[in-house]
């Protein structure tokens, strides 16, 4: 965006497009998901909301994704990375 200024900000009842904090017009913060709805204030009753914080979920817990652990009964082993330091066989060496 070319001049941030000019750039609207969200008011209640639109679509959140973004996981995050979003605090309104007030300094009210709301943790909101992407596909919930902006609400209303209780006060001011329509207000613009700022993404002030985004919030995500790395699911990490310490443990490698099983999709990258190699099977012990993966007997196709031609063609695949087996360990991070193998390096794929190039083309002529010469």
């Amino acid at each position: 965006m070319k001049n941030k200024n000019k750039a609207m900000l969200p008011v209640s009842r639109e679509e959140v497009e973004v996981d995050g904090v979003y605090t309104n017009e007030w300094g009210r913060e709301e943790i909101l998901h992407r596909g919930q709805d902006f609400p209303a204030d209780p006060m001011l009753g329509t207000t613009e909301w700022q993404l002030s914080e985004l919030v995500y979920d790395n699911h990490h817990e310490g443990r490698t994704d099983p999709r990258l652990v190699p099977k012990e009964n993966d007997t196709d082993k031609i063609g695949k990375i087996t360990h991070p330091r193998k390096q794929q066989q190039g083309g002529d060496p010469s």
